[in-house]
């Protein structure tokens, strides 16, 4: 792996770095990562940083802290802009061959109605983006509500105002191209789509008796999630406990989240557990304690399980021997990330 280049040399990260040193953690501490940032926080970020060869050290990649009312603490994400994105693509594309297009960007109004050049003065209700990678098709929609940045007063901020379909598209096209380069994006979103995340709380509500009969003035639809682009990290540690948890870790499992970021999601579900549950009593010796739930053996399983059903919808044959020569090496030595990614490969082929 190619050193990441930096202004200085005593900030360069090395391929076989495992720790940031005394003068990169001066400067990331300048940059707005204060003491609220755990080890395991800085390490990831470390690790994201060397498989993105993207230099935190010139703000082409920087870990953001939102303030967490589960965990009552800031909890740091690791954040670059649409052009960081980009950056990768070309560099995978250049570094491994083949080929990297768009097709032409569409809006969409209120009625649901494409344009593929948007001339209103009101925001887009949604932009899609087409990634082509060596063939094959990645589309996203992303609607202007979910990830409008907002005032206190619900207004849009920022570049939202000035420019909401280029805002809207470039939220789309980063949805697309994490679904392009599912290994290379993974763990990092970028500023558009995390503007919204910075949107004030909506105002605790008053609670009063509901009479019989009456329906609850305040009850709302509960929100749609968009299949693609979710931030399960995000949604773990909004969860109400381990269970809800661990049913997150296998939805990101299913959509071909790497391992890195399993384990992220993992961390949260054990560290719930952990609080929730009594000082545990001794088994009996002829108890049998059930697996962990989150764990790499579940994650290898379900990662070829995932593969094996994509491979039956595509009709692929000989399943061993094709997943042997497709990954290089025999299936049962073969990483997680490489797995997922062949089956990323194998799924959009078949559709």
């Amino acid at each position: 792996m190619t050193e990441i280049a930096t202004a200085g040399g005593s900030l360069a990260i090395r391929p076989d770095q495992t720790a940031w040193t005394p003068d990169q953690q001066a400067v990331l501490q300048q940059s707005g990562i204060d003491n609220d940032v755990t080890g395991a926080e800085l390490s990831a970020f470390l690790h994201l940083c060397q498989r993105t060869l993207l230099d935190p050290f010139s703000r082409q990649i920087y870990l953001i802290g939102r303030w967490n009312g589960q965990q009552r603490r800031k909890v740091f994400t690791p954040q670059t802009s649409i052009d960081g994105y980009r950056v990768i693509a070309h560099r995978v594309i250049a570094e491994h061959g083949g080929a990297l297009g768009y097709e032409d960007t569409l809006w969409c109004d209120k009625s649901g109605r494409w344009h593929d050049v948007w001339l209103s003065d009101e925001p887009p209700a949604a932009a899609k983006v087409v990634v082509v990678r060596n063939g094959q098709r990645f589309p996203a929609v992303a609607r202007y509500s979910e990830y409008v940045q907002t005032k206190k007063d619900g207004t849009p901020t920022g570049m939202w105002v000035k420019m909401p379909a280029t805002m809207t598209a470039k939220c789309a096209e980063a949805l697309a191209l994490r679904m392009a380069f599912p290994h290379d994006l993974a763990g990092v979103y970028t500023a558009e789509e995390m503007a919204q995340a910075d949107n004030p709380a909506p105002a605790e509500r008053h609670l009063r008796r509901v009479q019989p009969g009456e329906t609850d003035p305040w009850a709302t639809a509960a929100p749609q999630t968009a299949a693609q682009g979710r931030d399960y990290l995000h949604e773990a540690h909004e969860a109400a406990d381990a269970d809800a948890v661990r049913q997150i870790y296998r939805e990101a499992a299913q959509d071909g989240a790497v391992p890195e970021y399993l384990a992220q999601i993992a961390a949260v579900g054990k560290a719930m557990a952990a609080a929730a549950a009594p000082a545990a009593e001794p088994a009996p010796a002829d108890e049998v304690v059930d697996a962990e739930v989150l764990s790499p053996e579940d994650d290898y399983a379900a990662a070829v399980a995932d593969l094996r059903a994509a491979a039956e919808e595509a009709r692929l044959e000989d399943f061993e021997q094709g997943a042997e020569q497709a990954l290089g090496m025999p299936l049962t030595d073969a990483p997680v990330d490489a797995i997922r990614a062949l089956t990323a490969q194998i799924r959009p082929a078949a559709a």
